[in-house]
């Protein structure tokens, strides 16, 4: 089930991916053949493009191809091991430290664990706020881009609010999935245990009494209602029972970690392409903040797949290695394309998945991660003031840091 369900939104983003850059396509091959010539744009989008060298090197791109002199290739290729050497460590840090033994309520690794889960979850809002959405919205406005883009103003919030509607679309299918197979062991519980009073009662002996009959078909009833209990999690009386209802909420919160990856992976390509075809002059500053960046967002991912609950090592280990391989991956992608790619339609395809995987962010983070996690937590309510006090300041650290690091990338 995991599978199929995580499988959905990556199919749902690919085409709208693929619509959007054969849409663009279209109309840059409508514009070559009227004989229009850009040089006015292309003029604009170069004067942007030195002014905004020095700052936010993520919109770097002139709109026609361009030779880059002095590619320091050997630094590039340095910059692929140290990007995932601290990928690894903020990622794989937190894992370990949680796997080698469950920490005691109230000890220094529970409170270490606590501050980096609320640290990551601030660095989550705050790539998504600052990262993704500003580039977006900043790449749809590109003067490379044709003038059907510039016709609506709104494509970055559009496809960031695309994803977050294909997301809770997502979690009600698993949601009803879940309650279906509930409902069935249910049926399958009572059925048995049907099954199991007739065959009692054929059994039964003539000389019974009326009264021993009517005890022994109570007590055949209550063997009922109390497997029901055991697998429907939820008694008459309100209470929640462990085999149900929070293997159900387990569920759910093993699918928003899969897609909360699926959002950082998807960012991280996108990083890695941008390092990859950066010229020298941004090159060093846009590394540096990576650096920062790859560490912070591996602590986010890697307190999340604590919560998996995994009895083994093999998946933490394999969603902690896709994270630790998707920038530097990105990284050779720009490398290759450097001098071949298309400025608009890299420009656009950067634009659109920077929205989506905004979109995934600002939903798992205000739901699963905000919501979930600290109003409905029951547990979390019931904390101590200083705890509470402790758990925001460091979810504002990480938010305030991320932000910070916007600065450079």
């Amino acid at each position: 089930m995991g599978k199929s369900l995580i499988s959905k939104p990556i199919i749902l983003l690919l085409l709208i991916a693929v619509f959007c850059l054969t849409l663009i396509q279209a109309q840059e091959t409508h514009v070559h053949e009227d004989g229009t010539v850009h040089t006015e744009e292309d003029h604009a989008a170069e004067e942007s493009v030195s002014k905004s060298s020095s700052g936010h090197s993520h919109g770097s791109q002139s709109c026609d191809i361009e030779p880059m002199l002095n590619y320091n290739m050997s630094f590039r290729i340095g910059s692929v091991f140290i990007i995932m050497v601290t990928s690894a460590i903020g990622i794989f840090a937190p894992i370990i430290l949680y796997r080698i033994s469950p920490p005691k309520n109230g000890s220094i690794r529970d409170w270490t664990l606590t501050a980096g889960k609320f640290f990551g979850t601030g660095v989550i809002i705050a790539t998504a706020f600052i990262h993704m959405l500003p580039e977006a919205l900043e790449r749809f406005g590109s003067e490379c881009l044709s003038d059907g883009w510039h016709s609506y103003h709104a494509f970055g919030g559009l496809f960031c609010m695309l994803a977050s509607f294909a997301l809770q679309i997502i979690e009600l299918a698993a949601i009803s999935n879940l309650d279906a197979i509930a409902r069935k062991n249910t049926e399958a519980a009572a059925a048995a245990a049907a099954a199991a009073a007739s065959v009692h009662t054929l059994n039964m002996s003539a000389e019974e009494s009326a009264d021993g009959k009517l005890g022994e078909k109570n007590q055949i009833q209550h063997e009922v209602n109390h497997h029901e209990h055991d697998h429907t999690g939820i008694n008459e009386d309100g209470h929640v029972h462990s085999a149900g209802f929070l293997e159900n909420q387990q569920s759910l919160r093993n699918i928003g970690t899969f897609i909360l990856e699926l959002g950082i992976v998807m960012h991280s390509i996108i990083i890695g392409i941008t390092l990859g075809t950066a010229d020298n002059e941004s090159f060093n500053t846009l590394f540096i903040a990576l650096i920062f960046h790859q560490f912070f967002e591996g602590i986010a991912l890697g307190t999340r797949v604590n919560d998996l609950n995994c009895k083994s090592w093999k998946k933490p280990i394999l969603m902690g290695l896709l994270f630790v391989c998707m920038t530097p991956i990105g990284i050779g992608i720009g490398i290759g394309v450097r001098s071949t790619v298309n400025p608009r339609s890299s420009i656009l395809a950067q634009a659109i998945l920077d929205s989506l995987s905004a979109g995934i962010l600002l939903y798992n983070a205000y739901v699963s991660l905000m919501s979930i996690e600290i109003n409905h937590n029951v547990g979390f309510r019931r904390s101590s003031l200083a705890r509470k006090i402790f758990c925001f300041m460091c979810m504002y650290l990480g938010a305030g840091l991320m932000s910070v690091i916007g600065v450079w990338a």
